[in-house]
């Protein structure tokens, strides 16, 4: 299949530009040529395509995802299965979201959804799984039916060879407490004992599979990236000591702002105030992300202001909105839309692994992209007026 985009203002995130009058053709889903004026010459057989001046940029991406919690009363697992996959595609189709990392679901169905996406029995984004994140008893998100309790050195390694028997992409450990959870559910509690932390790094390294972290406070933010956590989700209340670890290692942060910033007297602007009426957040719980808000924001600044990697993550439902909401936070915190952009297409590709396929469009990559009617350099909210949806150069979502 052979296809040429044409009359585009394309979008370079990297370097914050656009270039106008920009042609793309596509080649058995593979981006072929970039070129600027007419385009290339075309045949019979080569299907074209005018954009119309709008703006053509790689897929968003959300590195921190989770299946809705809790499941509707009664539902079976086949059902919450389906509805995952169905919120799965919606994001791509009504978001522009081309890949997603999985931080916890029930029944490895975020493995199940990944296969049936990369068969092509369905339209959804790529997926990476973890299945379960796995917690100590006790430990954190427990009504989210997502997490294996485990205990001890053993208990963890038995976990981890369970997820890894089950082909998960990555691991997921929760270190800490969090923000939303009961009244012992705290995000400045470590959880986690030394030795059952080392021996689940250890195990996941014997195995080569990276480990994404939740760490919520200071020392569990430095134990994880000692022990060569590929991620830290979250990172609420941190230290110079750990943004300096962040900058000057090989690990990411995904800072998932939106748990602590979306609450009634936070919220913005229509979609922030939307998004807080229907989730109806229970009044502890909004106090709680209320009382984390601007610690967080501190630790966020200090990691984009010190060159620390990130990634956008959003932790939150529904996926069709969260991506574009955790952006939104990005943006009032101080994040520069080029540097939202970076970490929702990029750098979130990279962290995924598959840098070298995805993330951008250049010559040799999948074309995966997406199409809006205004330039999101400017304001990155731009990406909310979708045009097209582009999976390796096939349209799977036309809103024109």
């Amino acid at each position: 299949m052979r296809v040429v985009i044409r009359n585009a203002n394309l979008v370079d995130c990297v370097a914050g530009e656009i270039v106008p009058g920009s042609s793309v053709t596509v080649v058995d889903g593979r981006i072929a040529d970039i070129s600027q004026g007419g385009g290339p010459q075309t045949d019979a057989g080569t299907e074209m395509m005018d954009l119309g001046g709008a703006y053509l940029m790689p897929g968003l991406w959300d590195v921190h995802i989770h299946p809705e919690y809790p499941p509707a009363s009664g539902s079976t697992i086949a059902e919450q299965t389906a509805d995952f996959g169905y919120n799965l595609s919606r994001a791509l189709t009504e978001a522009g979201v081309i890949g997603v990392r999985c931080g916890g679901a029930s029944n490895f169905m975020d493995v199940a959804w990944r296969e049936a996406f990369e068969a092509g029995k369905y339209v959804g984004p790529r997926v990476f799984a973890c299945g379960n994140f796995l917690t100590t008893t006790g430990g954190h998100f427990l009504t989210s039916g997502q997490a294996r309790e485990c205990d001890g050195p053993y208990g963890f390694v038995q976990a981890i060879r369970e997820q890894i028997k089950n082909r998960v992409d990555h691991i997921k450990l929760n270190l800490t407490g969090g923000i939303m959870g009961p009244f012992w559910d705290r995000h400045w509690h470590s959880f986690m004992l030394d030795d059952e932390l080392k021996a689940a790094f250890d195990i996941c390294r014997q195995r080569g599979y990276k480990v994404m972290a939740h760490a919520a406070n200071p020392d569990a933010v430095k134990s994880a990236v000692r022990l060569g956590a590929h991620t830290i989700e979250h990172g609420y209340i941190m230290d110079d000591e750990c943004i300096e670890m962040l900058r000057a290692g090989r690990t990411w942060y995904v800072p998932t702002l939106a748990i602590s910033h979306l609450t009634p007297s936070q919220a913005t602007d229509e979609h922030e105030r939307r998004w807080v009426e229907q989730r109806g957040t229970a009044p502890d719980l909004l106090a709680r992300a209320d009382d984390a808000a601007d610690e967080h924001k501190k630790w966020f600044l200090a990691a984009l202001n010190g060159g620390v990697k990130m990634a956008l993550g959003s932790d939150i439902r529904p996926l069709k909105d969260a991506a574009l909401l955790e952006m939104g936070c990005w943006a009032r915190d101080g994040a520069t839309s080029q540097q939202i952009l970076l970490a929702a297409t990029k750098n979130a590709a990279e962290l995924c692994g598959v840098g070298d396929d995805l993330g951008t469009i250049e010559v040799g990559k999948l074309a995966d992209m997406i199409a809006v009617a205004e330039n999101p350099l400017e304001d990155v909210t731009n990406v909310r007026k979708l045009r097209l949806v582009f999976k390796e150069g096939r349209v799977v979502s036309d809103k024109r």
